[in-house]
């Protein structure tokens, strides 16, 4: 009885040491390394022993993709842009950048971390953020050159990694997939950035009964300022909206609440039609010999402009200045603003040559005018094409070219809304572009979906079959 007592608490001190060797492991984000080998003394038997802790290499990467399924994470060295593939079990450890013990569930895709591991068996011994690392979160004001590689965040300019990550809803996706409008997280090292993640997305606008305020403005929030044309689609960033249209001192508002990915309509026919209303505004411009242009026609400011209620655009010229586009929101009887040009900067060359080198540009700009270079959208087929929210034709079609970044929408029946942004060159020479095929909305029969205006009696047959075949099987698992 006292040798099962003796045998039970040494059993019972063995548990507890393994227990204190496993938490030790975990509870320690030290870099020092535990032997892996041989050791003085020690007998060759052909195997090696290896603790909680141990590890024959390091690095600094980026976290790029998790599989639930192997028990698998891979990563991207960022010296030698290789990715490689790690396992883990129980024994791998996960810490934040303060060295915080955390789960792999709170380390994101695209995070820069340290990590340990066992080349030979390609086992992850830790998992680390970075303290090498920034991060901006929740920006909204930046500027992406994808021809360039950089990115302009603030005053700030940074490198875009050739492997940087692009990801949204845990989902990695093409630089062409972001819209100017997206709110943005950043993550890199030094001057460089290594991933980008959509943190607020964007969904699609669509005016109904629109006739009475085409021509007019459309306000969205705070966001967005634009004219309003017939058949318009518009990328709105997500989220909730006060919503104001006006035409000749014509006012309405409405809200409106945008969803990721998704496209609203909004009625305005029933927006009531006020009297209209005039507003006096008086401008004053420096320097004086500037040129203005109110909603497109050339206008004297010398006394106050009549100007209806609502929303017009400004246009400010004058030589030896950077010119202006603004807008006006009148609203009340009487209103004054002052507007002063910036000086454009004057490089070495006389003012002769610089006369010379704008007649030049005039020039060059009549002659692209008189040969225009077009744009080409090949597929998907059947697409309704949105050029920067104004409907254009459908795929396949094409539209004058205009070098800049530019908003791509395809629209189908049936199918989800996608946006992408393209950046045009300036080359005299057209381009072309074929965008993937559209993803088919639920069309499910049972689920009170629709049917895709294209879809074949052999699809509709399919259809039927598998939706006969799951309820079956389904009702076999019940009856389980």
């Amino acid at each position: 009885m006292d040798r099962r007592n003796k045998r039970g608490k040494n059993y019972i001190i063995a548990l507890l040491f393994v227990a204190v060797s496993i938490l030790a492991g975990c509870g320690s984000s030290g870099k020092g390394k535990t032997p892996v080998g041989d050791t003085p003394g020690s007998v060759d038997t052909g195997y090696q022993v290896i603790s909680f802790r141990s590890y024959d290499s390091e690095d600094t990467c980026l976290f790029v993709d998790r599989d639930k399924d192997k028990n698998t994470v891979t990563f991207l060295n960022l010296m030698l842009h290789k990715r490689y593939t790690l396992s883990l079990d129980g024994t791998t450890c996960f810490y934040d950048k303060y060295g915080e013990t955390v789960s792999l569930d709170q380390i994101s895709l695209g995070a820069v971390v340290e990590v340990q591991f066992l080349k030979s068996s390609k086992h992850l011994t830790s998992m680390k953020g970075s303290t090498e690392s920034w991060s901006y979160e929740s920006v909204d004001k930046y500027t992406i050159d994808s021809v360039k590689k950089e990115v302009n965040i603030g005053s700030e300019y940074y490198k875009l990694d050739k492997d940087v990550l692009y990801l949204c809803d845990g989902r990695v996706i093409s630089d062409t997939d972001l819209n100017p409008s997206d709110v943005l997280n950043f993550i890199g090292i030094g001057n460089t950035v290594y991933s980008v993640e959509v943190a607020k997305g964007h969904g699609y606008l669509k005016l109904a009964n629109d006739e009475k305020f085409i021509g007019g403005w459309i306000e969205i929030g705070e966001k967005m300022v634009s004219s309003i044309g017939r058949g318009m689609l518009l990328t709105i960033p997500e989220g909730s909206y006060i919503v104001q249209v006006s035409k000749n001192g014509n006012v309405g508002q409405k809200q409106v609440i945008i969803n990721r990915n998704q496209e609203t309509t909004l009625d305005i026919g029933d927006i009531k039609i006020a009297e209209s209303q005039i507003g006096q505004v008086k401008l004053t411009i420096f320097p004086e010999n500037a040129s203005l242009w109110i909603d497109g026609e050339k206008t004297d400011y010398s006394s106050p402009i009549n100007l209806s209620y609502g929303m017009h655009q400004m246009i400010v010229r004058a030589d030896g200045y950077q010119s202006i586009t603004k807008y006006l929101k009148v609203g009340q009887d009487s209103a004054s603003f002052v507007v002063e040009l910036e000086e454009e900067k004057k490089s070495d060359s006389s003012t002769e040559e610089s006369s010379e080198e704008e007649e030049s540009s005039e020039e060059e700009t009549e002659e692209q005018t008189e040969e225009s270079y077009l744009v080409y959208i090949d597929a998907p087929e059947k697409a309704e094409v949105y050029l920067d929210g104004t409907l254009v034709g459908t795929v396949p079609c094409s539209f004058p070219k205009k070098a800049g970044t530019h908003v791509i929408i395809l629209r189908r029946t049936g199918y989800t809304t996608k946006s992408y942004s393209i950046q045009v060159d300036d080359a005299k020479k057209d381009i072309s572009y074929s965008f993937a095929e559209m993803e088919a909305e639920n069309t499910s029969l049972l689920g009170g979906g629709i049917i895709a205006e294209d879809t074949t009696v052999s699809d509709l047959t399919n259809a039927i079959i598998n939706s006969v075949l799951f309820i079956v099987k389904t009702q076999k698992n019940l009856d389980k």
